[in-house]
């Protein structure tokens, strides 16, 4: 085949994405779009949520290559989403999302983003890392990543978080990731980033609060061990939830045991969040998400 031959029937896979009150038609009119556009549908994955009334679709498919033609497909896409009032996204697969780190003391969560970004396992740049301490500047500048250590006092927390946001902006960034960054971001701040910001923490709340969580989780002896990923609002550690994992735990465990498992739960949880935002498989609903997988 020549290479001209090869370019016209060259495809470019695309996800839409689609969430919108309940209505009859609507998987016809997404599929008459995809259809008239020459496009041909390699994953779908949708959900009507009768309780709320809501319905919720991620469609993957490819369609002829051709200059400017995302755009084409948005523009077209637009008079089919408004008679039902569709919130909507539609970009090229595989789009890489740019990402900031922010971290504290604790590199488990940290360490493992920057090996699965090197790896090629998440579809993310990490664009920069922010941290309160200046512990892993050595492991970040490994990776070629720039490091900005950002102290934070009660008295300099508004100059740090407008630090944060002018490096989001310089950085251009898509989403933030608290990877055990220590810190309570301001009411304001999450207002600002809202959506695009994803926490990490133990499942063990609101039990075991405060230090030690793992040391007051043996005293009472658990069986469980896990770790909550969730996107971040001004309610603390009570965003919609992402991403949860949960790993069985005995009496034989000591309380290092249950930290260093909680470690594995932590990085496992935050980054099956991470590649499900990033690709395009969370929808926010009021307090509480839909993935679709």
């Amino acid at each position: 085949m020549t290479d001209l031959a090869a370019s016209a029937t060259a495809t470019v896979e695309h996800v839409l994405t689609v969430d919108c009150p309940e209505a009859p038609g609507i998987v016809h009119a997404v599929s008459r779009f995809l259809l008239q556009h020459g496009s041909d549908i390699i994953d779908n994955h949708q959900f009507g949520d009768r309780r709320d009334g809501h319905f919720f679709m991620r469609v993957r498919f490819a369609t002829s290559g051709s200059e400017n033609g995302t755009e084409l497909l948005r523009r077209d896409f637009a008079a089919v989403a408004a008679p039902f009032a569709m919130r909507w996204h539609l970009e090229p697969a595989g789009t890489r999302r740019r990402v900031l780190v922010m971290v504290s003391r604790h590199g488990h969560c940290l360490n493992d983003l920057l090996f699965r970004t090197r790896s090629g396992d998440l579809p993310i740049d990490v664009v920069a890392v922010v941290s309160n301490h200046p512990d892993h500047e050595g492991l970040v500048s490994w990776h070629g990543i720039p490091f900005f250590h950002v102290p934070v006092t009660a008295a300099t927390k508004p100059q740090a978080e407008a630090q944060l946001l002018d490096l989001v902006d310089e950085f251009a960034v898509d989403l933030v990731v608290l990877a055990r960054y220590m810190q309570v971001l301001s009411n304001d701040l999450c207002t600002r980033l809202a959506g695009r910001t994803i926490n990490i923490h133990h499942s063990f709340l609101p039990s075991f609060k405060g230090a030690k969580p793992y040391h007051q989780a043996h005293e009472r002896g658990v069986k469980l061990v896990g770790a909550t990923a969730h996107y971040v609002t001004a309610d603390l550690d009570e965003g919609p939830i992402i991403a949860q994992e949960v790993i069985n735990v005995d009496h034989s465990h000591t309380p290092d045991d249950l930290a260093a498992i909680g470690r594995d739960a932590e990085s496992a949880a935050l980054a099956r969040a991470v590649r499900w935002h990033c690709e395009g498989r969370v929808f926010v609903q009021g307090r509480r998400t839909v993935v679709l997988r």
